[in-house]
């Protein structure tokens, strides 16, 4: 069993809560699991959103998500496999498969579509939502696609991390945002093995296992399919993940909160009805990018 050669944390957090992903469907029919959902965007402020995706029977996620609209958020995109192409009113088009990412700030409004591009064989990954400040909503779209050979990646006492967001062990992610600070992780541990991650007391913070099993140092275990919420402890200084028995796949997502309104309307997130009721005119007037 791997051991933590010299901890980097005094006083790590421990669960909160465990919560169990929600079966849906979204899109075109598309199944998948709601793990962050509506009803904990202010505990987890600043996401909105997480969803797990993953099927190999084409009926499951074939019709995709056709044409529709976003303002005032971020959406993440983490393909594990498969391939899904993205494109927008605004003439932007790109391809995101094994291990890429598209990241796309949706700002005063565009719409797009995200379609698969197989017909058979395993669709599998991850949209999370991420909020802007109000000073954002209505800034330009933008985009940024990597491909999954770009993605940063280091190896830690056995445990294999890709750095989506934010900065571990000195490495920095794709992608870096000074309001929300977003760490995005996935972490591939053998059996037995631990991470350590700092992060500060006041960012909010939770795991999602996926595959095989977490303990932590209390004795809680966190089982594929859970997401664990985070305790902000004062005084607490980062996170020590430890694989069960089983080879152990988890994303660690943490992010500074803005502790501003949510209000949302389905694809829409703003900070008041008022704005909310603006940016359906707008969609309806057909002035979003």
């Amino acid at each position: 069993m791997s051991t933590v050669i010299t901890s980097l944390l005094s006083q790590p957090r421990q669960v909160e809560r465990l919560v169990v992903g929600q079966p849906t469907s979204d899109g075109a029919g598309v199944k998948l699991e709601r793990v962050l959902t509506q009803n904990l965007q202010r505990r987890l402020d600043p996401f909105l959103m997480l969803d797990h995706f993953s099927s190999d029977k084409p009926e499951d996620y074939g019709a995709g998500f056709p044409e529709h609209p976003h303002r005032g958020f971020e959406t993440v995109t983490y393909m594990r496999q498969g391939r899904i192409r993205h494109r927008d009113s605004a003439g932007n088009e790109g391809l995101v498969s094994d291990g890429g990412v598209q990241w796309m700030t949706a700002g005063r409004g565009v719409i797009h579509s995200e379609m698969p591009e197989q017909r058979e064989g395993r669709m599998a990954g991850f949209q999370l939502w991420l909020n802007l400040p109000a000073r954002d909503k209505l800034r330009a779209p933008w985009y940024l696609d990597v491909q999954g050979a770009d993605v940063p990646q280091f190896e830690r006492d056995g445990v294999t991390v890709r750095v989506i967001a934010g900065e571990s062990h000195g490495v920095k992610g794709a992608v870096q945002r000074e309001v929300t600070e977003p760490l995005y992780l996935d972490l591939e541990l053998p059996p037995g093995a631990t991470f350590e991650q700092p992060m500060p007391a006041t960012h909010n913070a939770f795991v999602y296992v996926y595959e095989g099993g977490l303990r932590f140092d209390t004795g809680c275990q966190v089982l594929s399919g859970r997401m664990a919420i985070l305790a902000n402890t004062p005084g607490s200084d980062g996170v020590r993940l430890q694989a069960a028995e089983a080879p152990t796949r988890a994303l660690l997502i943490a992010g500074q909160p803005l502790g501003e309104p949510i209000a949302q309307y389905g694809p829409f997130v703003m900070n008041t009805e008022a704005e909310l009721v603006q940016a359906v005119r707008d969609f309806q007037a057909g002035r979003l990018a």
